[in-house]
């Protein structure tokens, strides 16, 4: 069993405190459209730049402790949409710029970045290539000191309020993952539009959209990590996605199993409680055997990663186990609710809706299986 010491037991008790105060302040689950009110409260939290340079403006945490932090996160924060816009803005921006920015990059953006003055966001998907990244129509042409950008990018997170979008484009044709690269891309850049937002199943708190280019211009020192070499920043990148944002999703369960517990001990049908009862009892172990399987899979995956030792099949069964455990414990935390977990009022609803896109967004399970499987040999 891992052990953490006093400062990092110190941040988790930190944000434990600051999500209690979120939900006092009456920021609980929102409807469609940004909580603006509540992003100035993640703004003044410090959780955006958790992992960053404390010389730009972060804390200068480690990978596991920051997970460690963002886990609490899921566990008391009730609007998903919120906590999965806070850590796009750091996976899909942050990082990159923290680990293959030059240093002018980080001096201009990766300050607004922890502060949460820019809201980040990364383009990948399109809509005719959707997972086959590789096969990715958008491109950009060297003008001299500036990239021509000209596509489309689709799914977008934090689309239509992001101020900087990390886009991924193909500067060779037939360079293959050496053909693509990553630029930072200011939102008000003429040539640049985002469309409207995208009325999705869950999380509908943290807006999703297309984006479009239309010889958008990008100067070339916006370039981040070198030409042809987006697609190994985006490998890095999808690492740490998947482990802060699964960890928060991992967070999020610990809350619906401990909700669940504390019903299956408190309400009684045939004059004992439901949790004396098999049939409730065996669901509340498959979550909980859900739940500490995916945490410990995740953590040890991140010390992997932190070792430099190679986490790609690792990080691909990570995504998968927890995202299809998310969904698992928001269908078994309706059954153990009975007739009142199906009452939107009760929140389980929007729960499973958040955690059926964790099956989708950061790879689908589908193209996990066919990793894991490639990784194989088969």
């Amino acid at each position: 069993m891992r052990t953490w010491d006093e400062d990092q037991l110190a941040l988790r008790e930190g944000m434990e405190r600051w999500c209690r105060d979120l939900a006092v302040t009456g920021h609980g689950p929102a409807g469609d459209g940004f909580p603006w009110d509540a992003w100035k409260l993640v703004r003044s939290s410090g959780l955006l730049g958790l992992p960053f340079d404390p010389a730009r403006g972060g804390a200068g945490l480690d990978l596991l402790t920051t997970m460690f932090v963002l886990e609490a996160l899921g566990e008391g924060c009730r609007d998903g949409g919120l906590s999965f816009s806070a850590a796009t803005t750091i996976c899909s921006t942050g990082v990159p710029l923290q680990h293959f920015g030059t240093d002018e990059q980080k001096d201009r953006y990766l300050p607004r970045v922890c502060s949460g003055e820019l809201i980040g966001a990364h383009a990948i998907s399109e809509p005719d290539t959707g997972s086959d990244a590789l096969n990715m129509r958008t491109t950009a042409v060297r003008d001299g000191d500036h990239f021509v950008l000209n596509g489309s990018k689709s799914f977008v997170t934090n689309g239509p309020i992001a101020d900087v979008v990390v886009v991924y484009a193909k500067t060779r044709p037939e360079g293959g993952p050496l053909g693509i690269t990553a630029f930072l891309v200011e939102t008000d850049t003429p040539g640049f539009s985002a469309g409207r937002p995208l009325k999705k199943m869950g999380l509908a708190s943290s807006p999703m959209s297309e984006l479009y280019f239309d010889d958008c211009r990008v100067p070339a020192d916006r370039v981040i990590g070198g030409i042809g070499r987006g697609y190994l920043l985006l490998e890095h990148v999808m690492k740490w996605e998947i482990l802060c944002s699964f960890i928060i999703n991992v967070g999020e369960m610990r809350h619906r199993f401990e909700r669940c517990l504390e019903y299956a001990r408190t309400r009684t049908q045939f004059g004992k409680p439901i949790g004396s009862y098999q049939a409730v009892s065996h669901k509340l172990v498959d979550m909980r055997i859900r739940l500490e399987t995916a945490r410990r899979w995740l953590y040890d995956t991140a010390e992997r990663l932190v070792a430099g030792e190679d986490v790609t099949m690792d990080v691909a069964i990570g995504k998968l186990l927890t995202s299809e455990a998310n969904v698992a414990s928001g269908l078994a935390a309706i059954q153990v609710f009975g007739g009142n977990g199906y009452m939107s009022e009760y929140g389980l609803d929007t729960e499973l809706a958040n955690a059926v896109g964790s099956t989708i967004y950061s790879g689908t399970t589908e193209i996990q299986y066919n990793r894991i499987s490639s990784l194989l040999g088969l």
